[in-house]
């Protein structure tokens, strides 16, 4: 009987136990994995001629102001992509339940690449989060989120350049819950080697590519045995392919408490879905909050970079939205797509316009509109 339960979590996670597998079957999945999983240089040689289409999901709240924000400062730097904007409000399916419209799903199936603004979902039975349903339709693995310091733009902290890698797509996150009788429910926690390794080794390869001299693994293995002890054992195993990358293991506790007394002792982390939701937004409040952070979502066949803030609902339409972390979403963007000439004049015209400090948005301290600050972008590019 347990058996049959975890054969068809398995089977509702798109995963095969190894048990049912052929060596023939798990060989040719292990090199199609090795062949598969990659990072941004390797990724970027199909995009790096001629104009790219992008499908763009504005999304809610100030999703559609910002959206407009970075579409008008790309046409001033001339990038060579064409947007392909789709909705993503939620369509009831056959099962009763709300999910991501066809179009959408074609769009990005087809381009490989998207940008997206902050999304809402409603709370109540019947909606889950339109943001993991993105990430699993798409199997996007990977949540890379770099937080930096900005010159100009004063915090408690000077000089953080932290780089948080998450793995997306299972963990808590996993959606498997039940009630076992009334007033008790489980949730359980999956962990497989597949995606473990696979984030791994994006990690890994993500440092090489950037220049980055450690790598830190992020776990509860002390209690989460079995867990965290199979994310901890996979990444000990690639650390072993990369030995030019200092590797160094830390409790999710640990890295916490020396992140708010010292960032400095940290280059790249990576952990599981839920510690990483947890500390990537704690390292965007040591350089000014999630408005000035960007994200990018890696998968097999494609990725989707987002701004991770809310959608503001209270500010929506009233041109007082700040659009940095969505611009600076779309500048890794244009990185993952080659376009790095493009990237590095938009970035250096956003960080000088903070740096000034004329036309800041309420959220960063000043009285600028939206439309201000991104016609001071614009004007400097």
């Amino acid at each position: 009987m347990a058996a049959r339960f975890i054969q068809r979590i398995l089977k509702q996670l798109g995963l095969n136990a190894a048990r049912d597998a052929s060596p023939e079957s798990t060989a040719l999945a292990g090199s199609t994995l090795k062949a598969k999983v990659n990072t941004t240089p390797a990724a970027s040689r199909a995009y790096s001629s001629g104009n790219q289409k992008v499908t763009l999901i504005p999304g809610d709240g100030i999703g559609p102001e910002i959206s407009a924000a970075v579409q008008k400062i790309f046409t001033a730097a001339n990038v060579p992509i064409e947007w392909e904007a789709v909705d993503v409000t939620p369509v009831r399916g056959p099962d009763g339940r709300f999910g991501i419209p066809q179009a959408a799903i074609d769009s990005v199936n087809t381009n490989k690449i998207g940008l997206k603004g902050p999304l809402m979902t409603p709370v109540g039975k019947g909606h889950r989060s339109l943001n993991l349903a993105l990430r699993k339709e798409f199997n996007l693995y990977a949540n890379v989120r770099p937080c930096r310091s900005l010159a100009g733009y004063k915090t408690l902290y000077d000089d953080v350049d932290v780089v948080t890698i998450r793995e997306n797509t299972e963990g808590e996150y996993s959606g498997i819950e039940h009630e076992i009788v009334d007033g008790v429910v489980q949730s359980i926690k999956l962990i497989t080697e597949e995606a473990s390794k696979r984030v791994a080794e994006y990690a890994f390869q993500y440092a090489k590519n950037n220049n980055r001299k450690k790598v830190t693994v992020v776990h509860k293995a002390n209690i989460m045995r079995m867990s965290d002890g199979l994310f901890l054992r996979c990444a000990r195993d690639m650390a072993q392919k990369y030995p030019e990358i200092h590797f160094e293991e830390r409790y999710l506790d640990t890295v916490c408490l020396n992140m708010v007394q010292n960032p400095g002792k940290y280059d790249v982390l990576v952990m599981p879905n839920l510690y990483g939701d947890i500390l990537s937004d704690m390292c965007a409040g040591l350089v000014g909050g999630l408005g000035l952070t960007p994200s990018g979502n890696m998968g097999l066949n494609g990725a989707l970079f987002e701004s991770v803030h809310g959608t503001a609902p209270d500010i929506a339409g009233k041109d007082l939205a700040n659009p940095t972390a969505l611009l600076l979403s779309a500048v890794m963007m244009l990185r993952h797509m080659g376009l790095n000439a493009h990237a590095d004049k938009i970035e250096h015209a956003a960080f000088e316009t903070i740096k000034e400090g004329k036309y800041l948005t309420g959220d960063l301290g000043g009285r600028a509109k939206c439309s201000e600050f991104t016609n001071e972008i614009c004007s400097k590019l």
